[in-house]
């Protein structure tokens, strides 16, 4: 027994002289920074409790509106000069929240978030509900908790005055899960922000490495999409292969899909079809995601059609992968033609000089707070975000919001002291980065 009390002593002491090498590193400012973070921890959490519990799935303009006032309502406590920015009725989307403060001190920063949820007003989830020592609960994490921080961060510098004379503009977009079209018109907002601003910090979701250490984001791959569309002689099935009749369209088509899987891909770059239909005859409308064939064994194919989406981390990069799909399209075979077309939808987000010293000065400030390095995540483990639209005009860092598991899904859930040593890094990133 007297052996465990003196391995807890020792440990007790290495611990404090950590905290104590930490706090060091931080000033004086800093520290009361920290310390305001800390003193709030409690009512951070209550108010993300009273956020969650509202449904603000993207389809739910009036939610998505009701957790913007929510938050509204915390920016003009802060000194923020805030505004709705309301999209067309016909896109049937809520709007964004934007918030801002000029001054003429440091870095002009944009903060950016999301009201909206994947989790709609018929989804089995609704309510925050502690499990354990974990909270679940729809957008907990994806991305409410982001939100807080934001919210927290501001919070603790106001209290020490440090927002005096500097340069905040926050974004929160009100349809990120289900963009309204065209995202020229729903991005607006966000890009004019990005142009009045030196440096970008999305607030998405921790991604923790595999040894369960927390990570930032310096580059995401942009989502763009591809439609394959085949036509060959349709005939007898047993004339196929024949010189006369050919392969059909449905043999070319698979040909291609194969090829691109043999002959396009590199690291950092990924296509998928999602979805495809032959046969004698086929339909498919992508505005809903639904085609139909038919088709008879008997009968070569004459129609094929396959959707997919091709996801590119540089311009250089989806450039290399188009020529590379055209020119196995263009080698048909006997019989068939076929023919590919692309789309654009999120553009990268890529790995830049800038992006890197952002996560340098991110990481300093968890070392200094005594929470630990920060690597850089492979953007090949993230989807698509809002902090793409902006990447073209400043330098960015995402993934610095909360800590959780199950985005996306029922049993999305939040690690709440994540909430807590998220917003302390935040808090004296955008301290030093202002000063």
């Amino acid at each position: 027994m007297n052996v465990q009390r003196g391995r807890r002593a020792v440990l007790a002491a290495l611990l404090a002289l950590i905290a104590a090498d930490a706090a060091a590193a931080l000033t004086a400012a800093e520290r009361q920074i920290v310390a305001a973070v800390k003193e709030r921890s409690g009512a951070a959490l209550q108010f993300l409790e009273r956020t969650v519990n509202v449904n603000s799935g993207t389809l739910n303009p009036e939610g998505v509106r009701e957790v913007g006032r929510m938050f509204r309502a915390e920016f003009d406590q802060l000194g923020f000069t805030t505004r709705w920015v309301d999209l067309p009725p016909a896109m049937q989307r809520a709007g964004h929240l934007v918030a801002a403060r000029e001054g003429k001190q440091g870095k002009r920063l944009l903060l950016i978030g999301h009201l909206d949820t994947v989790f709609e007003k018929d989804s089995p989830v609704q309510r925050w509900e502690r499990k354990g020592d974990r909270i679940r609960g729809p957008g907990v994490s994806d991305m409410k908790g982001g939100d807080v921080i934001i919210v927290e961060a501001l919070r603790a510098l106001a209290k020490l005055h440090a927002l005096d004379n500097t340069s905040i503009t926050v974004v929160f977009t009100g349809d990120e899960e289900k963009p309204g079209s065209p995202l020229e018109v729903t991005r607006a907002e966000l890009v004019s922000a990005a142009k009045r601003s030196d440096l970008a910090l999305g607030f998405e979701g921790i991604v923790k490495d595999r040894e369960g250490r927390d990570t930032a984001t310096i580059g995401r791959r942009a989502a763009s999409g591809w439609m394959l569309t085949v036509t060959g002689k349709p005939g007898h099935s047993s004339g196929v292969f024949s010189e006369s009749s050919g392969f059909g369209a449905i043999y070319e088509g698979a040909r291609i899909l194969n090829a691109f899987r043999e002959q396009v891909a590199e690291a950092d770059l990924t296509f998928n079809p999602g979805a495809v239909v032959g046969g004698t005859e086929v339909s498919y409308d992508p505005a809903v995601n639904k085609g139909s064939a038919f088709g008879k064994t008997n009968v070569i194919a004459a129609s094929f059609r396959a959707q997919g989406d091709l996801r590119y981390l540089t311009y250089g990069q989806r450039d290399r992968a188009h020529a590379r799909m055209r020119a196995i399209v263009a080698k048909s075979l006997p019989g068939a033609k076929a023919e590919i077309t692309f789309s654009e939808s999120y553009p990268p987000m890529s790995p830049t000089p800038g992006n890197l010293r952002l996560l340098e000065a991110y990481s300093q400030a968890s070392v200094d707070a005594g929470l630990g390095v920060i690597e850089a995540l492979p953007p090949g483990q993230r989807g698509a975000g809002d902090v793409q639209f902006v990447a073209p005009y400043v330098a960015c860092l995402d993934g610095i919001g909360a800590s959780g598991e199950g985005s996306h899904t029922n049993d999305e859930d939040l690690e709440p002291g994540s909430i807590e040593r998220a917003t302390i890094r935040a808090a004296l990133l955008i301290y030093r980065l202002t000063r």
